[in-house]
């Protein structure tokens, strides 16, 4: 039987995060999990955005023991309405909507403020034995039989197994010689949350506008995060303007509907582009998250993407440790690879085909996207497939998101 040694994580985000207390859940206090990354020192989190967590990774945050401690701040989002117009239009119809839970009492996703839910990970995975470095990971070099790691103060371990979920400008993907493929869209968007003087209902709305879709998600409170895409220099405009011209372009958008707008945090641009790394492993080395892949997000899949990465890899390790393999080892990593690069990409082509599609002003693709969301609309079948594809309860779904435990 291979010895097992340890397994080093080089990022400490939610992906991270999770990886760490699923493996620690299935594999036990016997094999070392280690998170190293330099952002663990600065707690706790301040980050201002807000994430839509679909059914599916809501049960991964609730089988590793998460979701108790944000659950009270989690907006359900209980309605979903889709509009297509143009900017200037004087009403904005409903072309779909979704309604209804993907099982008794349970919303088909929940929006959370990203704050909340890394100190609630941090915290149990304090709890149960993860080791948190507030260190970057400086190096590695793969042997056959190990993985030697080291970070940023010099120091040194040998693993199993080393994962990079250090984002979308993996330093670790680039030192395995991973490449990818993709391209930059001349879009960027603008993150900002914003008060309402009237209750949204749990209501989510996305709103295809020329320059690509303006979603408003539901929190707590009256107030709600707003996914506002716009060409790449009119969202560096947008994001730069004077508080009160900021507040007069986000009512065009918004409208009035819910009262009077306040936005609560300053605008963020972020440019937008779809990637994908040619392998999801190396040598002793696997990607998840936006280390591996980055898709546009017109259908709020980004970071789900990245949460079922963390369910697929845990499975194939912790099987692999149950049946005394290298969970290290090609072989294993390639049933990972196999489980996801797929999916991944299907899930690619798909949104960045709505974004060709949405993102224009020719009046005959949007004839043609109307009828068809219309006709999506009318047939109650098909609606409830399309919610449960959002929701990442459909193909070979991992035990983490059937919310079973490892």
């Amino acid at each position: 039987m291979a010895a097992q040694r340890g397994i080093v994580i080089g990022g400490g985000a939610f992906a991270g995060l999770a990886l760490a207390l699923a493996l620690r859940q299935g594999l036990g206090a016997g094999i070392p999990v280690i998170v190293a990354d330099p952002a663990l020192a600065m707690r706790p989190s301040r980050d201002p955005r807000a994430s839509a967590i679909v059914a599916a990774c809501r049960r991964l945050f609730e089988a590793v023991g998460v979701w108790e401690a944000v659950a009270a701040e989690a907006q359900p989002i209980l309605d979903m309405v889709v509009t297509d117009s143009k900017l200037d239009d004087a009403t904005r119809p409903a072309f779909l909507t979704f309604t209804g839970d993907v099982a008794p009492d349970e919303p088909f996703a929940h929006m959370v403020e990203n704050r909340l839910l890394i100190d609630a990970l941090v915290t149990r995975a304090q709890s149960e034995g993860v080791e948190l470095r507030p260190l970057g990971v400086s190096g590695f070099k793969s042997t056959a039989d190990n993985i030697n790691v080291t970070f940023s103060d010099n120091s040194s371990v040998d693993a199993a197994l080393l994962v990079a979920a250090d984002g979308a400008r993996s330093k670790l993907r680039e030192r395995a010689g991973i490449a990818t493929h993709g391209w930059d869209y001349n879009q960027s968007g603008i993150v900002v949350t914003v008060g309402h003087e009237r209750d949204h209902h749990g209501r989510a709305e996305e709103h295809f506008l020329p320059a690509g879709p303006f979603a408003i998600l539901p929190l707590t409170g009256n107030r709600s995060s707003l996914v506002w895409t716009e060409t790449r220099d009119e969202a560096v405009r947008i994001a730069a303007l004077p508080d009160d011209e900021f507040k007069a372009e986000l009512e065009k958008r918004f409208g009035l509907r819910l009262g009077e707008l306040t936005p609560l945090d300053k605008p963020r641009a972020f440019p937008l582009g779809y990637f994908v790394a040619r392998s999801f492993v190396g040598e002793r080395l696997a990607l998840v998250g936006d280390a591996a892949h980055v898709i546009h997000p017109i259908a709020g899949q980004g970071l789900n993407m990245g949460l079922k990465d963390v369910a697929a890899l845990a499975e194939v390790v912790v099987d692999a440790a149950r049946l005394g393999l290298d969970f290290g080892e090609a072989g294993v990593l390639e049933r990972y690879q196999r489980w996801r690069r797929f999916d991944t990409v299907a899930m690619g082509v798909a949104t960045n085909a709505l974004n060709g599609l949405f993102s224009n002003e020719s009046a005959l693709l949007r004839s043609i996207r109307d009828i068809g969301l219309g006709l999506v609309d009318r047939v109650p079948p098909l609606k409830s497939a399309f919610i449960r594809q959002a929701a990442g309860l459909t193909g070979e779904v991992p035990r983490l998101l059937r919310g079973e435990t490892l």
